[in-house]
């Protein structure tokens, strides 16, 4: 199989690439690139419904996000049916398999009878079916042994033949099932290592027993990769979980923050240093560092690491990155002055996690009203500081103040502070939640200044008001 690794991301086009799918993907490209081999991808398209250019542009686009290429053309296995269904007549001819036209409710009627517990019973091991309409190929397992497995990542894993069924490896309509495909592409493309989901260890019996009827000779590696749960600590889903990849593209997270995330779920570099460049996640990467217990996805650490990557781009940067979320902000379209927003940019950066979040960072400078704040904590919290005398008597103090000072943010800032000052308090609370709605945000002043007087000193009024 050659001196250097071959590995292989073979994904289903399903219409997105799960962060899971996207995880082995970039576990596979990482160790090809550690140790100086081949990274390959195929897609597992047997299914003609999901042989379609939109289905494909689903797994390559977010891949190529993610900084994740492949060293030769990709092989798509709808395009390599003849080869499986060669690879079928043979393990027939062999003896290793056979034809069955048992219908699921006669199998399960008869295991009803029985008390079968499992699956198949071999009905038609020894029937001679003849080829025809309802009509599966059937491999024959073994009845004593096992399968053993030397997994890098799971150790020892051995499945006993006795229990692993006479599995379907050719469906009614003729077509091959993966599990056959699977074999056939791994021998012909000289995969030395498999990479993958650890939901997938109960298939690799399976094509170990192929590849053996087939007579392929050394088998590929295994490692296979600890699930990813979430809060729940169960298995990552569609239905409970946010998982696709183009879904936290969208929502503003970096591809080199998301990849430097997916690197750490089940791997950590040895010194513990998670945020770091790409290059050097390659150097450090070892599959046999992989932890088999399940990884937590973390919402809370990705929004973090990706906090850390926005603050490394440059101001320019920055700005760019998050024109698309400003330019769909929620304020009249001229309201939006985008030289001030470059103006506090530097601060609205140290504030951002995700690329979205910039415009809750800065919309109390372009919309009309003082955005609404919606979080009840932070409502009561607000209702708490902008209530008392003393409250009122900071924001009658600033109102005169403002009124009549010049309008630079130094001079605004000290304007502010002598009004808490003489109160013997701290003003800067009041005039923030009045100004911009919230008690957190980037620094006020330098805003402030460029939101202009007029609008300032009419939300400070309308905040006294309500104080009655």
């Amino acid at each position: 199989m050659g001196d250097l690794p071959r590995l292989r991301f073979s994904p289903a086009p399903t219409g997105y690439l799960h962060v899971g799918s996207a995880r082995s993907a970039l576990f596979n490209w990482l160790y090809a690139r550690h140790t100086g081999g081949t990274f390959l991808l195929r897609i597992e398209d047997t299914n003609a419904a999901l042989a379609l250019p939109e289905y494909y542009r689903a797994i390559t686009e977010p891949l190529e996000w993610l900084g994740i290429d492949w060293d030769e053309e990709p092989v798509h296995q709808s395009q390599r049916s003849e080869l499986y269904a060669a690879a079928i007549e043979t393990v027939l001819a062999r003896g290793n398999a056979y034809r069955c036209d048992c219908s699921r409710e006669a199998i399960d009627a008869r295991n009803a009878l029985t008390g079968f517990k499992g699956g198949y019973d071999g009905f038609c091991r020894d029937r001679r079916v003849v080829d025809g309409d309802g009509v599966v190929v059937r491999f024959r397992t073994p009845d004593e042994g096992d399968v053993v497995i030397d997994d890098i990542v799971r150790g020892q894993v051995a499945f006993s033949c006795a229990e692993l069924e006479d599995f379907v490896i050719r469906r009614a309509d003729g077509s091959a099932l993966f599990l056959v495909a699977n074999a056939v592409d791994d021998a012909a493309m000289a995969i030395t290592h498999v990479v993958r989901g650890e939901d997938l260890l109960n298939t690799t019996p399976k094509v170990m027993l192929l590849w053996d009827a087939l007579g392929y000779g050394p088998k590929p590696v295994y490692a296979h990769l600890p699930l990813l749960v979430g809060e729940d600590r169960k298995k990552l889903s569609k239905r409970k979980h946010s998982v696709a990849l183009a879904d936290f593209r969208a929502a503003g997270f970096l591809p080199e923050a998301m990849a430097n995330y997916l690197a750490l779920l089940g791997w950590g570099p040895p010194d513990d240093i998670e945020v770091r460049p790409m290059a050097e996640i390659i150097a450090l990467f070892d599959l046999a560092a992989v932890n088999k217990a399940p990884a937590f996805f973390d919402l809370r650490k990705l929004e973090h690491i990706n906090g850390e990557y926005v603050r490394m781009l440059s101001v320019d940067e920055f700005v760019t990155a998050t024109d698309p979320y400003l330019a769909e902000g929620p304020w009249p379209a001229d309201r939006f002055d985008a030289g001030a927003f470059r103006s506090v940019a530097p601060l609205a950066q140290q504030r951002t996690r995700r690329l979205g979040d910039v415009v809750e960072v800065v919309d109390w400078m372009f919309t009309v009203a003082v955005p609404q704040e919606t979080d009840e904590k932070e409502l009561r919290q607000i209702a708490k500081v902008m209530s008392g005398d003393q409250v009122a008597a900071v924001l009658d103090g600033a109102i005169a103040a403002l009124e009549v000072c010049a309008w630079d943010a130094e001079t605004v800032e000290a304007a502010v502070r002598k009004v808490g000052d003489d109160l013997g308090t701290k003003s800067q609370v009041p005039v923030r939640i009045a100004v911009t709605g919230r008690r957190g945000g980037m620094p006020l002043f330098e805003p402030i200044a460029l939101v202009g007087r007029e609008i300032v000193l009419e939300r400070l009024r309308t905040a006294r008001a309500t104080l009655g």
